[in-house]
């Protein structure tokens, strides 16, 4: 099976412009990313899909400089952004990253993607986030083509399109859905906010950085987990934040919670 791996990229985030290209110790924040997902053994082809706007030719330069695969598509439909990604590099099956999560776990990232792969008979499509029970910020979701195919051909609504995968985890009587849960038996989905849409993520995400990348490139999530622990002021720098999800504007659009939930296979990684 070929995976791809995609990083939806853009400069034009409406909280945080520019987040993407925002240093974090020498380097741009979404390369950071890069490099984390990189040391994910399943990850298969990286490829950055950013848009076609002119205000994200940096991406792609970058990306060039650095011998990353980049593809530019439509800049609010991102299920086709990704469909067409997908076509692109003959993807039996797309990993959908989001490149506001610099502190992502590649173990969690292998975790999604092989459970996946054990389980193609029994799912279209795999993620640890419905629930959630990771600290937000390690969103790792797959599906085959075939399903993202149907769903950039039937979605219409336009969160849908935007978000690429809600008309996927909206439909559990169409699609077959999997869902990977923190062996740990915690759930710090609400409570640990290690994504980036805000000023104060950016803080608490430079200085997580900053105080262990030196010392620890490879830095995961026990080391994340340890270092808050004891300087417990840092997660107050974005703790306000914490429990805040894009799809909070379309909770009236959306299908409740809890009935994608009952109809979810869960698994422990």
């Amino acid at each position: 099976m070929r995976i791809v791996t995609a990083i939806q990229a853009r400069t034009s985030s409406s909280r945080l412009p520019g987040k993407v290209l925002m240093p974090l110790c020498g380097e741009p924040l979404l390369f950071r990313l890069i490099e984390r997902v990189n040391r994910a053994c399943l990850r298969g082809t990286i490829v950055v899909a950013t848009t076609e706007r002119d205000e994200d030719n940096i991406i792609e330069q970058q990306c060039q400089e650095r011998g990353i695969n980049c593809f530019r598509g439509s800049v609010n439909d991102l299920l086709d952004r990704h469909y067409q990604l997908a076509l692109e590099y003959k993807a039996d099956a797309l990993v959908k990253i989001p490149s506001d999560c610099p502190l992502i776990d590649p173990s969690v990232i292998d975790s999604v993607i092989s459970y996946f792969l054990t389980n193609q008979d029994r799912f279209d499509y795999v993620s640890n986030l419905h629930p959630a029970s990771w600290p937000d910020g390690n969103d790792v979701e797959i599906m085959s083509l075939e399903t993202l195919t149907a769903a950039c051909t039937n979605a219409q609504r336009g969160f849908e399109r935007e978000h690429t995968t809600p008309y996927i985890w909206e439909n559990p009587d169409r699609f077959r859905l999997g869902n990977v849960t923190w062996s740990s038996g915690k759930d710090f989905s609400t409570s640990h906010r290690w994504t980036i849409d805000y000023t104060e993520d950016y803080r608490f995400i430079s200085e997580v950085y900053e105080r262990l990348y030196p010392y620890n490139p490879v830095f995961g999530l026990d080391e994340i987990l340890f270092l808050i622990e004891k300087f417990p002021e840092l997660s107050e720098l974005n703790n306000r934040y914490a429990g805040q999800y894009w799809y909070d504007n379309h909770l009236n659009e959306l299908t409740t919670i809890e009935h994608y939930k009952l109809k979810m296979i869960n698994h422990e990684a």
